[in-house]
């Protein structure tokens, strides 16, 4: 892509305000370490916002890793075309659930992306400036791990981001990361609506007793010592169904469960304060 001018600079701000201006709820889901389930939380949250009666977007801003069409199985294919000022639709999963992704400009999705910071700011500006969500209730944006160029783009052009949710696991190297995203969200004044911790003990399919695999109630502590509201842990199991088969269909009762309480929770508001970055003050 070569740089634009400004006239065109300008009709791309208002195109992606024009867009967002139609999504009440715009939700960046970021995870300080790679592993810890992310994508799985962003899809599963968005289904049982669905379940709840919203219609919901995820745009997948992953560059490197893409894969909440894999985990929807959705071909969302080469939507880009040659028109760089063409509107694109995205994928209809369900009938309020919809899709689209960075992976949608890549010729072929298995090429390895090799690009600078102002390359994937102007991907991912393109993407908001040319996907057509119409009205939504909720706009969940999936991001790579860790606070690089892709959160900084995301969070610089959706300045009225409603928040974002962070999800972790037990361990504490994952928990160590995920202060640092707490970090970046109050240093870009972003409201943190939760942390969501993932892999939260293993349920025995045998006599239901839970074990802690990765150790336990990390998320629970760290969300007390940050000042954050917490909202919920999710079991392991659902990693195992949601990379073989439709997740949402063979997820254990346990861990959709989890996801609806999830679901609810931010739906209803149930995050006691949403902390604003710079007004945040850490009583430890």
């Amino acid at each position: 892509m070569a740089p634009m001018d400004f006239e065109k600079r300008v009709a791309q701000r208002q195109a992606i305000r024009s867009h967002l201006d139609l999504i009440s709820r715009k939700i960046l889901v970021m995870s300080g370490k790679g592993g810890v389930g992310k994508t799985t939380v962003t899809v599963e949250l968005a289904l049982q916002l669905t379940v709840l009666g919203y219609t919901v977007g995820i745009l997948d801003t992953d560059l490197h890793g893409p894969n909440v069409a894999k985990l929807l199985k959705v071909d969302l294919g080469t939507r880009f075309g040659t028109a760089s000022d063409a509107m694109l639709h995205p994928v209809q999963v369900k009938p309020n659930l919809f899709i689209a992704g960075v992976d949608s400009a890549m010729e072929n999705p298995l090429d390895a992306v090799i690009w600078r910071g102002p390359m994937k700011s102007m991907v991912i500006n393109d993407l908001l400036a040319r996907v057509d969500w119409g009205t939504l209730d909720y706009l969940l944006i999936d991001s790579p791990p860790g606070s690089g160029d892709e959160h900084l783009t995301i969070c610089k052009t959706i300045p009225e981001l409603t928040g974002a949710i962070i999800v972790t696991t037990p361990q504490e190297l994952a928990l160590l990361d995920s202060r640092r995203s707490v970090e970046f969200c109050r240093k870009m004044g972003i409201a943190i609506l939760g942390i969501v911790e993932n892999m939260s003990g293993l349920v025995c399919p045998h006599c239901g007793n839970t074990v802690a695999v990765f150790g336990s109630d990390g998320a629970q502590s760290m969300a007390r010592q940050t000042g954050t509201p917490f909202l919920g842990s999710i079991p392991i199991e659902v990693m195992k169904s949601s990379d073989t088969a439709d997740s949402h269909a063979l997820m254990p009762s346990a861990a959709r469960q989890a996801f609806r309480q999830l679901a609810a929770r931010l739906a209803d508001g149930m995050t006691s304060t949403i902390i604003k970055g710079t007004e945040q003050t850490d009583e430890r």
